[in-house]
């Protein structure tokens, strides 16, 4: 994610999205199991970013909680994501957004962890509730380089094909982990995107302008042909299907239970504001910045090195294709309506 508080700003979709989960998350909350006495619980936010649109869902959480267990039994919140994340703004936001969570609350404690989720990152059976909303979209790794476009929803043929693998394989592995490390009785929500049925995702116009975007750049000499085929997100959504598919059987992978599944539509708060307004330039300026702090950061990595590392390349890289998105989303603006998928998972109580 771009840093410098960009996320924060600029990445509302999923704020949205994440905001039509917390009924799952608000139940999680009476439901979770919590043992008599005075120690800590444990909430794990897997996949904070820069922690703005975390504090709704997390407040939502240690409120519900708090009515459980009152103001006294202390509750420690762990933010984690990659280490190369922007935590000087999650830390800065924790300590003065209006809407911080431990704000006006007692013994809420916040921290923060610098490691993948594809890895375990806190010990087993301490988690009494996890979080994760769109973070598990990225898969760990590119499975292979696309030719017809940097994002493999757009694909077809073998390079589809591997990125559903490696999209299967991720999902089973974070499952895993999230399994070791949640209490016994303990609940997991997790929110991402999801896709039609037709196969589509609702924003693809807006990666569909970015990639024409980019070729305008390499015909421009912007950026090199090579650095374009180089280009590939690891963002991959998954169906239905394929996230339950590890519950076929009995519904249970690795002691989770599969505890609720919903579907819902979202138009996105810059829609809502378009149709108050009718302002496409300000509405193809909030996309394209959307598409710039949550996107570019990671096609930029494929800017040769000679590029990436003298004389802000990486930012003018970031700034000519901003502005020139935000031209081509202007002349056709439309609702954009996505999909969002929320999974509520309960650990399994040994016999």
């Amino acid at each position: 994610m771009e840093g410098k508080g960009a996320y924060n700003k600029y990445a509302r979709l999923p704020a949205d999205g994440a905001a039509s989960a917390l009924p799952l998350l608000k139940n999680a909350t009476r439901e979770v199991e919590l043992d008599p006495g005075d120690e800590p619980i444990v909430i794990a936010d897997y996949g904070s970013s820069q922690g703005k649109n975390s504090l709704a869902p997390i407040r939502a959480a240690v409120e519900g909680l708090k009515k459980r267990v009152g103001p006294n039994r202390a509750i420690s919140v762990f933010h984690i994501d990659q280490p190369s994340n922007d935590f000087t703004s999650l830390f800065e936001l924790l300590d003065t957004d209006p809407e911080r969570y431990a704000a006006d609350q007692p013994n809420v404690y916040p921290a923060a962890i610098g490691r993948s989720f594809y890895e375990q990152v806190l010990p087993p059976g301490s988690v009494h509730l996890g979080w994760s909303s769109y973070a598990a979209v990225w898969l760990s790794r590119t499975p292979t380089f696309l030719m017809s476009h940097f994002l493999a929803a757009r694909c077809s043929g073998a390079a589809r094909a591997a990125f559903d693998r490696q999209a299967a394989q991720d999902w089973e592995a974070f499952l895993s982990l999230r399994a070791k490390e949640l209490r016994p009785g303990g609940r997991l929500i997790v929110v991402l995107p999801g896709i039609a049925d037709d196969g589509s995702l609702g924003i693809e116009p807006i990666f569909d302008h970015a990639m024409t975007v980019l070729e305008e750049m390499v015909a421009d000499g912007a950026i090199a042909s090579e650095e374009r085929l180089r280009m590939v997100l690891r963002a991959y959504p998954r169906r239905k299907g394929d996230l339950l598919a590890p519950f076929e059987s009995n519904r249970n992978f690795q002691g989770l239970l599969l505890e609720g599944f919903q579907m819902s539509e979202v138009s996105g708060t810059a829609w809502v504001e378009y149709e108050c307004d009718r302002d496409k330039e300000a509405l193809a300026a909030k996309r394209a910045l959307f598409f710039r702090s949550v996107f570019v950061p990671s096609l930029a990595c494929a800017l040769s090195r000679t590029r990436a590392g003298g004389g802000g390349a990486r930012d003018d890289f970031a700034d000519q294709l901003e502005q020139r998105l935000k031209r081509h989303l202007a002349t056709e603006p439309e609702e954009m309506p996505t999909l969002v998928q929320t999974i509520l998972f309960a650990k399994r109580r040994q016999s």
